[in-house]
């Protein structure tokens, strides 16, 4: 029980190979577009019952910094962004940029570099299950103040409240199974890895 509560793993694993700096820039590059593309990929999975869709995207921006670190975990979710200004890689039919600085969910969708940075610096040392289950559970925080606060002003909801439970309340549940299961895989490897 106790080894469950301890943020950080004893020992690296080969996982943690994608992670480094020193990683060869072609591991590197095919890390940060596959999780472009995964981000992309998981758009596609999504349910609308109001403004704002529950989808699988954040599965991979959790994942990139996981996976890739800070930087590359950042850089795959820039790329992601930078790809929806050319392409149909958002959730629903639209890209561009008036799409990306003017929808109802552009707060959720800016906020992924800045999440995946989060995950993947505090997620450095936190690396066991406890750990990196913490460091996503603080990347969602970043990911949902800034859509909330986006989703408040551009969706001109009446009340704060209403912004905080359509933007935030209700996808509770669906991001803890998210961040617990991907936190069970990245410790499965991490453990197959050493």
């Amino acid at each position: 029980m106790t080894n469950l509560l301890k943020l950080q793993a004893p020992h690296a694993a080969l996982v943690d190979a994608l992670r480094q700096e020193r990683a060869s820039a072609a591991v590197q590059v095919l890390g940060i577009v596959g999780f472009a593309l995964l981000t992309a990929l998981g758009a596609q999975v999504r349910l609308y019952l109001w403004e704002v869709p529950f989808t699988l995207q954040t599965l991979a921006v959790y994942g990139s910094g996981l996976f890739l670190g800070w930087r590359n975990g950042g850089l795959a979710q820039l790329l992601y962004l930078t790809l929806g200004l050319f392409f149909p890689v958002f959730a629903g039919d639209h890209f561009g940029p008036a799409y990306l600085f003017g929808a109802v969910t552009a707060g959720y969708l800016l906020a992924y570099p800045a999440a995946a940075a989060v995950v993947g610096l505090l997620s450095r040392r936190w690396n066991s299950l406890a750990g990196s289950t913490l460091s996503m559970l603080a990347g969602s925080l970043v990911f949902f103040t800034l859509g909330v606060v986006w989703l408040h002003y551009t969706a001109d909801h009446a009340t704060w409240f209403e912004s905080i439970d359509k933007g935030f309340l209700r996808f509770i549940p669906v991001d803890l199974l998210k961040i617990t299961g991907l936190g069970l895989l990245y410790a499965g490897m991490r453990r197959i890895g050493r």
